[in-house]
């Protein structure tokens, strides 16, 4: 057996982190609200989180040196827009400095202008769903320009929209947690209100610099149609999913988002056999999900480029988050030798973090010490960086 290289010159690769659950002390944004909320499903708030605030020289650092080419990090509404209408210049020097930092270190950075937080102002006028909401996301990623003007080269304008959507109905119905299989209904006017954002945001950065290729991304559940299912799986998966991506049809690329998969029967989602291998995140361990991901997005998308923006495991066995990448990455490369547009590959996460309400869940192919911040790459990194420099998949025949 001898290795192949799948993945073309510039191939994106690298590693994912988003600003709320990595930066520390989001204090003005909706999120930080919920934390500090009692009663709610979130088992622990973010505090201090892995103060990438103000270490995120030292996380490119050790992402350079490892061989990833590429870091997609976010940047936070709450703290450039604090308040309605005033926009934080340090803040948006200090987003900037990431950039130029990134490019320093030779990682090609993709910023990513909204991963699920919003200001409190905006959450208390309605959110999404508020009148003036599309044109107020859209001023602030006109103030975004001095950030990703130059030297980015990608921009994600919403991360995982249909994620937003869902949580918006979950609010509205106060249900409490995700049932075991499959997404509750989304929200549809939230749906329609990401949708218009999104289009008006890809104008902005086009404005900003025709430069730029602009896209968002989609958390893509694979839901696998049992036999006598089809039709059931369809309408299911349709508004969870499918009229989000229909919705980057336009764009310049879209990011593909996968950890594992939904079965889906007569009757609707069913839960993963109880024999089944289980993260952290009580997911069922499949590896071979992204390449699902990627092949049925390009079937709704048509010829917009794909690129996997996140696929990771959160697990504290390391052996088994490198086989998870390993089959992965399999995938990946099978889709490429079979003519999709992949363009890229970025790992979740570059860091254990905030998983939403809780540290548990360790995704990160870099761990962290919560009591002295302590960056340790974890043996994956390691081995998942080189690849970036070989661009070779090794055990793959050619």
């Amino acid at each position: 057996m001898t290795t192949s290289t799948p993945f073309p010159e510039g191939f994106l690769w690298g590693a994912s982190t988003a600003a709320h659950q990595i930066e520390g002390n989001n204090t003005d944004s909706d999120w930080w609200v919920k934390e500090h909320t009692a009663g709610t499903h979130i088992q622990e708030p973010s505090y201090d989180a892995c103060d990438s605030y103000h270490r995120w020289p030292e996380d490119m650092d050790l992402l350079a040196s490892l061989g990833f080419t590429d870091y997609r990090f976010s940047v936070e509404w709450a703290r450039i827009e604090p308040v309605e209408g005033h926009f934080s210049r340090a803040e948006l020097a200090h987003y900037r400095r990431m950039v130029e930092g990134a490019i320093e270190r030779g990682l090609r950075p993709m910023v990513t202008l909204h991963h699920f937080t919003v200001p409190q102002w905006f959450e208390a006028r309605g959110g999404w769903t508020a009148e003036g909401a599309t044109e107020l996301f859209a001023r602030y990623v006109a103030a975004c320009a001095p950030v990703i003007a130059t030297g980015v080269a990608h921009v994600c304008t919403i991360n995982e929209p249909n994620m937003i959507a869902v949580m918006a109905g979950q609010a509205k119905r106060g249900d409490i947690g995700f049932p075991p299989a499959g997404l509750p209904t989304p929200d549809e006017e939230t749906t329609h209100a990401v949708i218009a954002a999104h289009h008006a945001a890809v104008k902005e950065v086009r404005a900003v610099s025709p430069g730029i290729k602009v896209g968002w991304t989609v958390a893509n559940q694979v839901y696998q149609a049992l036999p006598g299912a089809e039709e059931v799986t369809a309408a299911y998966r349709h508004p969870r999913e499918d009229v989000f991506i229909e919705a980057a049809r336009g764009d310049d690329w879209i990011g593909v988002q996968s950890y594992t998969r939904t079965r889906i029967g007569p009757d609707g989602p069913i839960p993963a056999p109880a024999e089944a291998e289980r993260t952290l995140t009580e997911w069922e361990y499949y590896p071979t999900a992204v390449g699902h991901a990627l092949r049925h997005t390009a079937d709704v998308v048509g010829d917009v480029p794909l690129i996997v923006t996140e696929n990771g495991i959160a697990t504290a066995d390391d052996e088994r988050r490198t086989a998870y990448y390993t089959g992965a990455l399999g995938e990946v490369a099978a889709a490429i030798e079979d003519g999709l547009k992949v363009e890229g590959y970025l790992a979740w996460s570059a860091l254990d973090n905030y998983e939403w309400g809780s540290f548990r869940p360790t995704f990160g192919l870099i761990a962290v010490d919560w009591e002295t911040f302590e960056r340790t790459a974890r043996p994956s990194a390691v081995w998942l960086g080189s690849l970036g420099r070989t661009r070779e998949l090794p055990g793959r025949a050619v």
